[in-house]
């Protein structure tokens, strides 16, 4: 693609906030083509989750990210033409009530609109609108829809709507101010356009999933109250970037009636996801209090999630024997879980019980050996307690289904450091950068692991391979004037817990 249009996609991809769905495709024709191609669209996806991760705007969280992919591939299986198409579902760390979309199916969620939800299918609901807006390659239409002359103000324009969507007023004012009157309102026609084809359609695929057709209508109208409570520059994100109007909720309503009444449970992984996005809400020791109140007073849908979420907050707050009683009070109530069990395994870690958290997490990778959480946590205690060898043995064992993990790459690096193999410790964490978006930090890692050693060994070719193939990109990047090939904001600083503040949240 031309430069230009490169980096108006590139922008435009991080300001959206929704999608379309392949159900009732429309033909997109050929402009829509011409100005990003699907293969393109996958590109710049790629490209700004690298930014996204580099930016530590991400949630590095486990369990709420693995319950999100497993959500929304629910949805994508619903519907058979979006059969081999790629998705990706993630939370952003941020008490906004936001969503968005990216090209290629990479689908972000903000904590605060998941903790705002009443139940699965409300989730569901935002979820199946934003894959709406992938399937329909909105970005590639609104790209198609500008002229070359309206390109920079396009560009403004998105800056601010980027910038709303994070909370930066003032960073929004400034970014709006360089695009005309009649161009702004274009954009915004035109989103309106797209906003109602992704509801349209992402209802459709809501119902063939088998989640309460009722769910986008009530989700819209508890939206549209809270904008009429609070309307002195502090409405909803999701509001600021999918325009909602009283014909917007009419639609979606109408839309439900046709649909026979029905109750949808909620899932238990609903529950326990939201509940430990709120145990994450504010200090650790509020947060303790504040669910400590509401399981007193029976103010929780789910009470089994409400004491998982207590459990998760007294952790949080160094309460490791109040949060044990509760974990144990689960288990002798029958509750079984991978979360509960990581959890678990966290509060023996942290409270010191080595020995204890090592013979929780190996019976319970028994049981659940694909969970993440478990999956990151053991070794992570491996290399605490100084047994780099086992550590080491686990994670190339992982890494050989999760190549591109990047805690795992770091892991591997603090593990084969300790055990004195300087060429796999600089490997993996050349590997961690690259997949961080370092780019350039990566490449450096990447010639120490070659000048640690003179061998010729299959580690030493993939190093070789891995290094041939950042400098190509480089090569690229400043061919297409994108600077050194670096991605744009600080070197991440992750620790094995990304996730987690200097409080011991879970």
């Amino acid at each position: 693609m031309p430069r230009r249009v490169r980096l108006i996609a590139l922008v435009t991809a991080l300001a959206w906030s929704s999608g379309s769905h392949a159900i009732s495709l429309p033909d997109l024709g050929d402009s829509a083509e011409t100005a990003l191609s699907r293969q393109s669209e996958r590109a710049l996806g790629e490209q700004t989750m690298t930014s996204l991760r580099a930016s530590g705007a991400m949630l590095n969280d486990p369990e709420i990210n693995a319950y999100l992919d497993a959500l929304g591939h629910r949805l994508v299986a619903a519907d058979p033409d979006l059969t081999g198409q790629h998705f990706s579902f993630f939370a952003i760390d941020s008490n906004e009530l936001n969503a968005f979309a990216l090209p290629g199916g990479y689908i972000g969620v903000h904590t605060g609109l998941i903790a705002a939800t009443q139940s699965e299918s409300e989730l569901a609901s935002v979820l199946a609108h934003e894959i709406s807006h992938v399937s329909q390659h909105h970005i590639a239409r609104q790209i198609a829809a500008q002229s070359s002359t309206q390109m920079l103000s396009m560009a403004a324009m998105v800056a601010a709507i980027l910038a709303a969507g994070t909370g930066n007023g003032q960073a929004a004012m400034a970014a709006a101010t360089g695009a005309t009157a009649a161009q702004q309102q274009s954009m915004i026609n035109y989103t309106r356009e797209h906003e109602q084809e992704a509801d349209r359609i992402g209802f459709q695929l809501l119902v063939r999933a088998g989640f309460d057709p009722r769910a986008m209508a009530a989700f819209f109208e508890r939206l549209q109250q809270n904008t009429r409570l609070v309307d002195a520059g502090t409405t909803p994100a999701w509001l600021r970037t999918h325009p909602l109007t009283a014909q917007r909720v009419a639609e979606a309503e109408d839309r439900a009636f046709t649909q026979p009444y029905r109750q949808v449970p909620d899932s238990q992984d609903y529950h326990l996801a939201r509940a430990l996005v709120r145990s994450y809400e504010g200090q650790p020791r509020d947060a303790e209090q504040r669910l400590t109140a509401e399981l007193a007073e029976g103010r929780y849908r789910d009470r089994i999630a409400a004491r998982y979420g207590l459990a998760a907050a007294q952790l949080r707050a160094s309460h490791f024997a109040a949060a044990e009683a509760t974990v144990d009070g689960l288990a002798r109530d029958g509750f079984r879980h991978p979360m509960l069990e990581a959890l678990a395994g966290q509060i023996l870690s942290q409270s010191g019980r080595s020995d204890a958290a090592r013979a929780r997490y190996e019976a319970a990778l028994k049981r659940y050996p694909d969970h993440l959480q478990l999956v990151y946590d053991y070794p992570a205690l491996l290399i605490k307690s100084g047994d780099f060898k086992t550590a080491a043995a686990f994670i190339d064992a992982q890494l050989l289904v999760r190549p591109s993990d990047a805690t795992l790459h770091q892991q591997a690096a603090e593990a084969w450091a300790a055990l004195g193999s300087p060429l796999k410790s600089h490997r993996h964490q050349g590997e961690f950068y690259a997949l961080s978006g370092s780019n350039k930090a990566a490449m450096e890692q990447f010639q120490l692991a070659l000048k640690s050693t003179r061998d010729d060994s299959p580690e030493v070719q993939i190093v070789e391979a891995r290094l041939q193939a950042l400098r190509a990109r480089e090569r690229e990047d400043k061919a297409d004037g994108r600077g050194d090939g670096r991605t744009r904001g600080n070197k991440p600083e992750l620790s094995l817990y990304p996730h987690l503040p200097a409080d011991n949240r879970h």
